[in-house]
C-alpha cells in the first residue's frame, strides 16, 4: 500500500489522467465505463474505469508542485506509464483568451520543488510522441489552442515580491500554472511519458482577487480538454 495515495502497486492502469481537483477527478471518472473509486486520501482521489475499452485511471493531485509530486511518484510506483495532466492555467496572451487551451511542450521551472530534484538547466519537457497524439486529438476537437511553453510557479496570490508574469510573457511563455514542471521532471527521471493540456480560466497577470474561473466558456474548455485527453488515450 503506497503511503499517501493509498493504493496498492499494480492496482491502476498504465494510462493515467491527473488533475488538481478531486471534484474534477470525479467528473472525469463519470465519463468512464465501470468506474470505481479505489482510494480517496487527502487531496488524492483515485478512480479506475474504461474508455472505449481502454483501462484508464484518474487521479487528483491537489494544488502546488510538492503535493502533486508525491502523487506523481506514487502513481508511477503503482504502475503508471503514460500520464496526461488535464489542468487550468492563466493566459499570458490575448490570442489565447479564457476558454482557449494550451498544450504544453515544456514548462518553465519557476517552482521550488524541481530545484531539489535536478540541477538548474535540466529542462522540463513533454514526451514528444504523446504530445503529437494530444495535438492530433485537439485538432479533431476543433478548439482554439496554443502549443508552447507554460510557466510552473508556486505563488498564486502575490506579495511584496511580485510574480514575474510579464517577464515570462515577454520571453514567449503562453501562460502559468502550478504543477506541470514537477510532472515533466519526475516523468523523465522515472522513465515514463507525460504531457499536459490546460483550459485557460483568466489572465495570469490580472488581479487574482478578481479571479473567477466559474464561467461558461471555461467550463466548456475543461470539458473539451477532458475529451481530448480521453481520445488521446483511446488512440495510443
Amino acid at each position: 500500500m503506497l503511503p499517501n495515495i493509498q493504493v496498492e502497486e499494480g492496482s491502476i492502469s498504465e494510462k493515467v489522467i491527473v488533475c488538481g481537483s478531486p471534484n474534477r477527478a470525479k467528473v472525469i471518472g463519470e465519463r468512464l465505463d465501470h468506474a470505481e473509486e479505489i482510494a480517496y486520501s487527502r487531496e488524492y482521489r483515485i478512480i479506475n474505469g474504461y474508455y472505449k475499452g481502454e483501462k484508464i485511471t484518474v487521479a487528483s493531485h491537489g494544488v502546488g508542485a510538492p503535493g502533486a509530486a508525491v502523487c506523481f511518484e506514487e502513481l508511477i510506483k503503482a504502475g503508471a506509464k503514460k500520464i496526461i495532466r488535464v489542468g487550468t492555467a492563466g493566459s499570458y496572451t490575448e490570442a489565447l483568451p479564457p476558454g482557449s487551451l494550451i498544450i504544453a511542450d515544456s514548462a518553465v521551472r519557476a517552482d521550488g520543488l524541481t530545484r531539489q530534484l535536478v540541477p538548474e538547466g535540466v529542462p522540463a519537457v513533454a514526451d514528444f510522441k504523446m504530445l503529437l497524439k494530444l495535438e492530433e486529438s485537439a485538432k479533431k476537437a476543433n478548439v482554439t489552442y496554443g502549443l508552447g511553453t507554460i510557466a510552473t510557479v508556486d505563488a498564486f496570490y502575490a506579495g511584496p515580491v511580485k510574480i514575474p508574469h510579464m517577464l515570462y510573457k515577454e520571453s514567449g511563455v503562453l501562460g502559468a500554472e502550478m504543477e506541470l514542471a514537477a510532472l515533466y521532471v519526475i516523468a523523465r527521471l522515472r522513465g515514463v511519458s507525460a504531457v499536459g493540456i490546460f483550459a485557460l480560466d483568466g489572465y495570469a497577470f490580472a488581479d487574482m482577487n478578481d479571479y473567477n474561473p466559474h464561467k461558461d466558456v471555461v467550463n466548456a474548455a475543461i470539458q473539451a480538454e477532458i475529451d481530448i485527453a480521453l481520445d488521446t488515450f483511446a488512440n495510443l
